[in-house]
């Protein structure tokens, strides 16, 4: 028994624990946006259907030696895996930097072939050994449930999430975490082997022989079979519809990739343990009031405050999801059939995530999944109660008839409500990898002049003026009072044929300041933002009308930046400017060692670095010290309150090697010198950040 439990809660561990990991590491090179972790989910969910669909076929109706001896030998063939790429990477699951796709590779197919190369073969036989562990202990104790192994392997996976931020990833660099779980797959890879050859010992037949407890255990009918892959889709789907929804509309936080996750699996755990824990009727009723709450956030937005669309979101998919998995329990089969039980929740699992990263920003303007998600459990919960016989629904719509109605009525008309206030003003809106990008009209109350938004998630990035006697103003975060435009107005070579450089270009702003004979370089990953910056439909005009030279570099600005420096040397920038960060999403890897090192021979020796660091829940300020200290530069920082109609609070790092650059009076008059916070911040590498050090 204690063989079983080892063995499924280790590889349920190694299994969730390589998921924030990964995701981790090959984050910068797609630009830090949230859609990696959707797609990296979603890789995941198809290589576990894979992995079950394989557990069904080795188990299958009938035993063959041979089976088993096949799977000790992929596990030997992911071992010489492990071992091979130790020699060739730091670490054998973290890929060599020749691996980094170029600017113009398609993100999706290029996460899936770093995860396949780096993880594939050993995540896969991770995935297979929960159903093939819990075949095998039933073929062991055929008088015990297998069932509640399925509970503890989630409680493993659970484990695996919540230590990752707490414990691995502040103790041990990315190498490190790399080498220590590859020493944890092969301790895993030779307890199975162990467990395969256990189970050929005791059943040592090579010819097909069949298992007699099918002949008193039918396979449940078509129906309940679709049923529980429609159940486990409809889960998958509002779990990653949920992501997305909180970390692009709500707030735009990397923790809270995993919470949704967790909130999954943790129904997974109650659902599977035990029916107690499922206490039927209380989910329903709990799903329903959720149900009207998600609506009225859907409406309301962010009047409701950041925590409590949290609460009602996280809540909504608990119920949600405790409903889906508490049905599937239900529902589930003999211990003969497991496998093909669990190779159908996969297959839900997959089809959820191909809908919610490849379907829905297809055919969806808007994250019009989630409510979809929901509407579908409902369906759900409906068919299945009907299902149950004409007698129990007449019974169960008699009783809840007025529920249902008043319930189901309001439910479509908040969405419908939702749908036409989200919908009000848009000009423009297109989903892509990076996100949802629109463009709204808005007016400005204090002056009554209207203007054009660029809004990616909950995250404004640019404002303009209709107005022609003020289009060329500088508004958002880069205003004549902020920290950058200071560091523009007030260069030494202002009006001499500026260099200046700009990574996040937005929809180009900062080309306000320009003057003839100037020279700048803009950097920006998104094509919706680019073609918006460019004139696209119209709204935007700021590189239009500058007199300047621009050049627009499609692509992650530190991948351009360091391939511009081995391709033909220093750009002499007088100033660079950061501006990656006004969402609250960091992109970690343009503030690292490496990066700066990148940045600075990029700089002439008296230019200047900008850092927009303005950020609602991260106080970036020690991890910008820390580089300060390292490259030997002066630091100041300037915040600036904004007014809150075209011009927002800011909070801007200027960095030079030269002091006396940040001596000029304007400067030197803005800065805050309070000092107040953390200077004893490890620095941040490529190898090491923590976000959890910097919450405000």
């Amino acid at each position: 028994m204690s063989f079983y439990i080892i063995n499924i809660f280790l590889s349920a561990f190694l299994l969730f624990q390589i998921q924030p990991m990964i995701a981790k590491y090959i984050l910068p090179w797609f630009g830090g946006t949230p859609m990696v972790w959707s797609t990296v989910q979603m890789y995941f969910q198809v290589l576990l259907t894979g992995g079950y669909a394989y557990a069904h076929w080795i188990i299958g109706r009938n035993r063959a030696a041979k089976r088993e001896l096949l799977h000790v030998g992929l596990l030997i063939l992911a071992l010489a895996q492990i071992v091979v790429l130790g020699f060739l990477w730091v670490s054998p699951i973290t890929p060599d930097i020749s691996w980094r796709p170029g600017g113009n590779a398609f993100p999706i197919w290029e996460v899936f072939k770093l995860l396949t190369i780096s993880v594939g073969p050993a995540y896969f036989l991770l995935s297979t050994n929960s159903p093939i562990m819990q075949a095998w202990f039933s073929r062991a104790y055929p008088q015990r449930s297998p069932y509640v192994l399925y509970a503890l392997s989630n409680v493993g996976s659970l484990l695996a999430l919540v230590t990752y931020p707490l414990i691995v990833e502040p103790n041990l660099v990315l190498a490190g975490q790399g080498w220590v779980w590859s020493v944890g797959f092969i301790l895993f890879a030779l307890l199975t082997s162990y467990g395969a050859l256990r189970s050929l010992r005791a059943n040592p037949q090579t010819d097909p022989q069949p298992d007699s407890r099918l002949e008193t255990a039918p396979l449940p009918g078509r129906g309940v079979q679709v049923m529980w892959l429609a159940l486990s889709a409809c889960a998958s789907i509002v779990m990653l519809a949920t992501t997305s929804h909180i970390t692009q509309e709500v707030a735009v936080i990397p923790f809270l990739w995993v919470l949704p996750l967790t909130i999954y699996l943790l129904t997974f755990i109650f659902a599977f343990s035990d029916e107690r824990w499922y206490p039927r009727q209380a989910v329903f009723v709990g799903f329903y009031i959720l149900t009207l709450l998600f609506a009225l956030a859907l409406v309301r937005g962010p009047r409701l405050g950041i925590p409590l669309q949290l609460v009602i979101y996280s809540l909504t998919l608990f119920f949600a999801a405790m409903a889906c998995h508490g049905e599937l329990y239900r529902t589930r089969p003999h211990p003969s059939h497991l496998t093909r039980f669990y190779l159908m929740v996969s297959i839900g699992g997959a089809l959820g995530g191909i809908f919610v990263n490849l379907v829905a920003p297809a055919i969806f303007r808007g994250f019009w999944e989630l409510p979809l998600g929901i509407l579908l459990a409902w369906g759900l919960i409906m068919t299945i109660r009907i299902s149950q016989g004409p007698a129990a629904a007449r019974v169960f719509f008699r009783r809840y008839r007025v529920a249902l109605g008043l319930g189901g009525a309001l439910l479509l008309g908040l969405v419908a409500v939702s749908f036409a206030i989200l919908s009000r003003g848009i000009l423009f809106v297109e989903r892509n990898f990076y996100g949802l990008v629109r463009v709204d009209r808005a007016m400005i109350d204090a002056t009554g002049q209207p203007v054009y938004k660029m809004v990616h998630g909950i995250t404004v990035h640019g404002v303009q003026y209709l107005d022609p006697a003020l289009k060329r103003k500088p508004t958002a975060y880069f205003t004549e009072q902020s920290g950058v435009g200071l560091a523009i107005l007030n260069h030494p070579r202002r009006g001499q044929g500026m260099n200046i450089g700009v990574v996040g270009m937005g929809i180009g702003v900062l080309a306000a300041y320009s003057k003839a004979g100037d020279e700048y370089r803009l950097y920006e990953i998104n094509p919706a933002a680019i073609r918006l910056a460019e004139g696209e439909g119209g709204y935007f005009t700021f590189i239009q009308d500058s007199p300047a030279e621009i050049h627009v570099i499609a692509g992650d600005g530190r991948i351009s930046l360091e391939q511009e420096l081995q391709e033909s040397g220093s750009n002499q920038f007088d100033i660079l400017i950061l501006d990656a960060f006004s969402s609250d999403s960091v992109p970690v890897h343009l503030i690292s060692e490496e990066a700066f090192a990148i940045y600075l021979a990029h700089l002439k020796p008296d230019g200047l670095l900008a850092m927009n660091i303005t950020n609602n829940y991260l106080d970036l300020r020690p991890v910008a010290w820390k580089l300060a200290e390292r490259y030997g530069l002066r630091m100041v920082y300037i915040p600036d309150p904004g007014d809150g109609q075209s011009s927002y609070t800011s909070q801007w790092v200027l960095l030079a090697r030269d002091p006396a650059m940040l001596d000029i009076p304007a400067i030197a008059e803005r800065l805050d010198s309070t000092g107040d916070f953390n200077k004893n911040l490890p620095l941040w590498t490529d190898n090491y950040s923590n976000l959890f050090q910097i919450l405000r």
